[in-house]
């Protein structure tokens, strides 16, 4: 399914418009709109990511995130070949990190 399919507003970059609106079929589909199929390990990270977000009320950086998981940024990188937090978040729901470009 795309997101399309889905009926979920979106903005420019493919961000949820209203958070509310996650789940993890949107998820999916976000990242496939993304050529990019989720596996448990990065369903893992997106719902780490969302409980950081829900404790803190911003979203992790990188490094703090990746300590957290016990993975290097490098790590990150080499799963999410680029911006692995602005892809966590997109498919995560959450707004785009600050940073982000």
């Amino acid at each position: 399914m795309s997101t399309a399919e889905l009926k979920v507003p979106v903005d420019g970059e493919g961000f949820l418009v209203d958070r509310d609106d996650w789940s993890e079929e949107i998820a999916a589909a976000l990242a496939r709109g993304d050529g990019f199929e989720l596996t448990r390990q990065v369903r893992d990270f997106i719902n780490q990511a969302r409980a950081m977000y829900e404790q803190d009320g911003v979203v992790p950086p990188l490094r703090i995130f990746a300590k957290k998981q016990g993975v290097t940024t490098k790590d990150l990188y080499e799963i999410f070949k680029k911006g692995p937090m602005k892809l966590i978040c997109k498919w995560g729901g959450l707004p785009k990190p600050t940073g982000c470009v």
